[in-house]
């Protein structure tokens, strides 16, 4: 059913809903009326009878003398003066003529039998018996209509007559309901034709109100026509494209703008997370101004060159964001404030970090106005440490096919050397002492050598990681756990420090634990004499920290670029491969390791490992409680 179709009914049935409840109090009313007009007419009649016949009785009695004992007698004289008074059947002759609705007329003795009717063949007859009008006239208006529509009824008013204070005659006037319906029928035609009416005018307002009523929605569907132009459907075979009413149609084409929608929700919520991500792992700091000052795009790396934690910059005036009492606020504010390119100033921060700053107005070409800004924050020491760790991760990869060359060359003649200086042992026998005492020394040589062989075949060799999920915090425990023992006999204080929530790393932890215990190891042989060893654990950004400090001697700046080179130490008996292995370790899990030292107060080792994708808000765990390890502070 079209929706114009259903407001024309619903606007039709409603104005006829109200209409006829009124006709109906209405029509209630007016047969109320009537029954209590017929009522107080008729009750008028039987007033103007019973004064007739008080006067016929006065008049036909007089002078007559009656024995009080004798009712025979008396009922006679009665009869007879009723019968003999001619003003008493004048007044019940012109009963009709005061009520449309009264029926008969008929004046009764205590036997019921009619002495005296409109109707003379009664006369002589017991009056049946009929319901008293009353009655009718304190019935609801549901039986009332009942009474009146119902099977004809004659109801009766009565006035008795009474003769010393008991009753002797009684005025019975009759109201048939016949006479009550052509009252005032007239009147409930009128209400009829009235209700008619007004079901045509309601078909005709409801017509003209539906009309002005789907015109929003006809022009709501020309202007989603405008934004959303539907396609061209092909009829089916044999058939017509079904016609759909303007509700249909405006809410198909909103139920397909909401899709478009979801749709282009769907692939903002996506582009957002991959900016989200990009702006997260970028190391420059960029921030995104409208033409009115306000960040609306701010990469994770630009709080830290700012100097601002939390999240709510974004929003922000330019001139809130920047502080004047910083080098680098003070500059971008600046350039802000007088409108003017910044090209790669290079500045100098109060602590002494080199950074190199860029701000960049975008204008409209059409209209020359400001869009907004471009501001990119880059870091100058940064980039050298990449470059810095990009040149040792070339030079361990040339070490490593180095050492693969060189295993595969040396090992061979090795072998052979072994086997033949065996042969020659066996020749000369136990008779050449001196000569077998050389022999002994070329073997133990030789077998140093095999071992340094071996040691650069191991390196070079591809390591096969066994990765798993797992709290970062619990094998650093355990590191700490094993080497707390050792340390104690040196004299070296061992004090670690644990986060209170889990740090999930993907890792082969028995490759991390060696890497962790060879840089303690080169922290407590840096202090022979004893002091403290602080070993850290905790979380920046999407990278888990563990950081190893020692109070020892530090390391000169001329050799701080080739600790991580194999076979370089400055240790006596040092083999040069613990901290070379744990850069390749943290390489293997794509991490990194920093190191900060000044000659005469130690160094600090920090080992960045990334996150697994657990801690990144995809799923959480419970934090965990941190137990005292063994020699551990916490």
């Amino acid at each position: 059913m079209r929706l114009k179709t259903k407001l024309v009914l619903a606007i039709t049935g409603m104005v006829f809903l109200i209409a006829g409840l009124l006709s109906l109090v209405y029509v209630s009313h007016l047969v109320d009326a009537a029954i209590q007009q017929s009522y107080d007419s008729n009750r008028m009649i039987a007033n103007q009878v019973r004064f007739a016949l008080q006067n016929a009785l006065e008049t036909g009695l007089e002078g007559q003398t009656v024995d009080p004992n004798n009712t025979a007698q008396l009922r006679e004289l009665v009869a007879a003066a009723i019968h003999d008074s001619a003003s008493l059947r004048a007044t019940l002759d012109s009963a009709n003529m005061y009520s449309a609705t009264e029926y008969d007329v008929n004046i009764v003795d205590t036997q019921s039998r009619i002495l005296l009717s409109t109707f003379p063949d009664n006369e002589g007859k017991v009056l049946p018996w009929r319901p008293n009008y009353g009655a009718l006239l304190a019935a609801d208006p549901i039986t009332k209509m009942r009474e009146i529509y119902g099977p004809a009824k004659v109801f009766d008013i009565v006035v008795p007559q009474d003769r010393n204070g008991a009753p002797f005659l009684s005025v019975h006037v009759g109201v048939r309901t016949t006479l009550l319906q052509a009252v005032y029928e007239p009147s409930l035609k009128e209400a009829t034709t009235l209700m008619a009416f007004a079901a045509g005018t309601a078909l005709i307002a409801a017509f003209l109100l539906s009309n002005l009523a789907l015109r929003p929605l006809e022009e709501i569907s020309m202007q989603l026509d405008y934004w959303n132009p539907a396609p061209v459907e092909s009829a089916p075979e044999g058939g017509e494209l079904p016609k759909l009413d303007t509700a249909a149609r405006v809410s198909t084409k909103i139920e397909q703008i909401g899709q478009r929608m979801r749709n282009v929700e769907e692939v903002f919520s996506a582009l957002k997370e991959n900016l989200d991500q990009i702006l997260g792992n970028l190391q420059d700091g960029i921030l995104l101004f409208t033409g009115d000052g306000r960040a609306v795009l701010v990469s994770e790396a630009a709080h830290r060159f700012l100097n601002i934690d939390g999240d709510n910059i974004l929003g922000l005036q330019a001139r809130e964001i920047f502080d004047r009492s910083t080098l680098l606020g003070r500059t971008l504010r600046e350039s802000f404030d007088a409108g003017v390119n910044l090209v790669q100033e290079e500045i100098l921060t109060e602590t002494g970090r080199r950074i190199q700053a860029s701000v960049d107005f975008i204008y409209d070409d059409r209209t020359r106005m400001g869009l907004g800004a471009l501001v990119t924050l880059h870091d100058l020491e940064s980039v050298e440490e990449i470059e810095s760790e990009l040149e040792l991760s070339r030079r361990m990869a040339a070490i490593g096919r180095l050492t693969a060359g060189v295993g595969h060359e040396v090992k061979n003649p090795i072998n052979a050397i072994v086997v033949h200086l065996e042969l020659l042992k066996n020749k000369l026998g136990a008779d050449q002492a001196p000569a077998t005492r050389h022999l002994d020394v070329i073997d133990a040589e030789i077998h140093r050598l095999d071992r340094v062989v071996q040691t650069l075949v191991d390196f070079s060799r591809p390591v096969e990681l066994r990765l798993r999920e797992q709290d970062l915090r619990t094998v650093i425990g355990d590191v700490l756990a094993l080497a707390d023992e050792e340390l104690s006999m040196r004299n070296v204080k061992l004090e670690g420090r644990m986060p209170a929530n889990p740090l999930i790393v993907n890792v082969d932890a028995d490759l991390l634990k060696q890497a962790a215990i060879n840089v303690i190891q080169n922290g407590a042989q840096a202090m022979p004499n004893g002091g403290l060893l602080r070993v850290s654990l905790e979380e920046d950004r999407k990278m888990a920290v563990l950081r190893i400090a020692d109070e020892g001697s530090g390391i000169p700046p001329e050799i701080r670029e080739k600790i991580f080179d194999l076979y370089f130490t400055t240790k006596t008996g040092g083999s040069g491969i613990g901290l070379a292995m744990t850069y390749r370790i943290l390489q293997l899990h794509h991490g990194s390791v920093d190191v900060q030292s000044k000659v005469g107060r130690g160094t600090e080792f920090s080992l960045r490992i990334p996150l697994a994708a657990t801690e990144w808000g995809r799923r959480h765990l419970q934090p965990a409680d941190v137990e005292e390890t063994k020699g551990l502070e916490t």
